[in-house]
């Protein structure tokens, strides 16, 4: 399993910080939307078709206990939608046939991320907060990043 070194944790603590002034920025209007998604897709946030999706990396597939707790906890605490969007979403997905959406979930990925597909932006810098706890962040988890696998290196 990989194990964070300080300069990790320092670098992930430190986006995180300027995450959150970014955000603080985004909301009060001193930066554009345009402005704002490069920052938030770098930090694994995307806006989908309903709700922000958050990307999760999980390094060589594998997860501690620690690291697995924090994950349930951000579904269950964070992964809510506001009823109105998930009323909207839901109406939209059942013209497709989805009878039901998830909510308070993680769904992992096969390129060994996790995903949450609910958390409001407003809480997004809490939630790397929480991640960078356990060391885990969305750091490059966004479709422009370079994915190698590591037999690559070899």
């Amino acid at each position: 399993m990989y194990r964070y070194t300080e300069f990790d944790k320092s670098f992930v603590k430190s986006r995180v910080a300027q995450f959150r002034d970014q955000l603080e920025r985004w909301r009060d209007g001193r930066l554009s939307e345009d402005e704002f998604r490069p920052l938030r897709l770098q930090n694994g946030w995307y806006v989908q078709r309903h709700a922000p999706m958050l990307r999760v990396a999980v390094p060589y597939g594998e997860l501690s206990s620690a690291q697995l707790r924090v994950l349930a906890r951000i579904a269950r605490e964070y992964d809510d939608p506001d009823p109105e969007v998930y009323r909207a979403a839901s109406l939209a997905q059942g013209k497709l046939g989805t009878e039901r959406l998830p909510t308070h979930c993680a769904h992992f990925t096969t390129r060994t991320n996790v995903q949450f597909n609910w958390i409001p932006l407003d809480k997004s810098a809490d939630v790397m907060d929480l991640l960078a706890t356990v060391d885990m962040h969305g750091i490059q988890t966004n479709s422009n990043c370079i994915r190698m696998h590591p037999q690559h290196f070899l």
